[in-house]
């Protein structure tokens, strides 16, 4: 009965479908012959721009001209900015007074008493030196602390991430501890470097120099015997007694300084005799604590970032 019934629905489908017998008296037309194309007319080109709106119209112009339009403009506003912060410069030197008025707002009464006063009340042939060591102790005191902290804080880092490791697998040339400083000597000119940083640092209150350029100095000669594979007496232990120490007796003369300077109380060391050796009161042993704290830290930054070790 279910075969009957599809089979009477299938035959209404394909009637409904025309998929039907074709009568045998049917007539099929012949296929068009392909279409050859010299004998195609072309197309006729239709354009729809004038059907656009404002909108499409301006965004199909800036997809054609955009690019090209903002590397134009981009470069317009560079040139104008540039010119316009030259002209503000111009203007501000314009501006500016006269290099060496003695009317100028930098020619007040406190250069005048560095310079007219300085060496009598710092006992520095320098002036710098006396103004950065008595006048600005404080503020001076302020950048050594940063280089104290710079040099704890990265020792504290990469100490800690090499604890329980051999020195020797870290460095690419073994610890410091395994180098004699007699058995190979550093090169010439590290002795020569290495004395006249001393010399800046001793004669900072004499001449130009002082602790940071003569650290620098100390700092360069050690770090060519590291470089040269043959390294000196700074031990860590070395390392650290000597920067703590530095700093620490660097703040008790500085706190004695800025307490008798701040109360005009007269200072019990002596300024002795200016352009001696032995003058400008606590500005030698303060030039000889930066110098060495600012050598431990230069030194000290070379060693732990290239050898991991000091």
């Amino acid at each position: 009965m279910n075969d009957e019934l599809k089979a009477i629905w299938l035959s209404f489908f394909n009637w409904v479908m025309g998929n039907g017998p074709r009568p045998e008296n049917e007539v099929i037309p012949p296929d068009p012959p392909p279409a050859l194309p010299f004998s195609q007319r072309p197309k006729d080109k239709y354009s729809r721009f004038h059907e656009m709106t404002l909108k499409e119209r301006y965004n199909q112009w800036l997809e054609i001209h955009g690019l090209h339009l903002f590397s134009m403009l981009y470069a317009a506003l560079s040139v104008l900015a540039c010119i316009v912060i030259v002209a503000l410069l111009l203007f501000t030197v314009s501006e500016l007074p006269p290099f060496g008025d003695d009317h100028n707002p930098a020619n007040n009464e406190v250069i005048r008493r560095y310079v007219q006063h300085g060496a009598r009340e710092t006992g520095a042939q320098n002036i710098t030196a006396g103004v950065m060591h008595s006048y600005r102790a404080y503020d001076r005191f302020g950048e050594s602390a940063v280089l104290f902290t710079a040099a704890m804080c990265v020792l504290m880092l990469l100490g800690a991430s090499r604890r329980g490791t051999n020195p020797e697998e870290l460095s690419p040339h073994g610890s410091i501890s395994g180098y004699d400083f007699l058995q190979r000597g550093p090169p010439v000119s590290v002795h020569a470097i290495f004395l006249f940083g001393i010399y800046l640092v001793i004669s900072g209150h004499l001449s130009p120099g002082g602790g940071f350029s003569g650290g620098a100095l100390i700092s360069t000669a050690l770090i060519l015997c590291g470089v040269s594979r043959v390294h000196s007496f700074l031990h860590e232990r070395t390392y650290i007694l000597a920067v703590s120490s530095s700093i620490i007796v660097y703040t008790l003369l500085e706190a004695y300084s800025v307490f008798t300077g701040a109360n005009q109380i007269d200072s019990l060391i002596p300024k002795g005799i200016t352009g001696n050796i032995l003058s400008g009161g606590l500005i030698l042993p303060v030039n000889i604590c930066v110098g060495v704290l600012s050598a431990c830290v230069l030194y000290g930054f070379y060693a732990l970032f290239t050898e991991e070790d000091i």
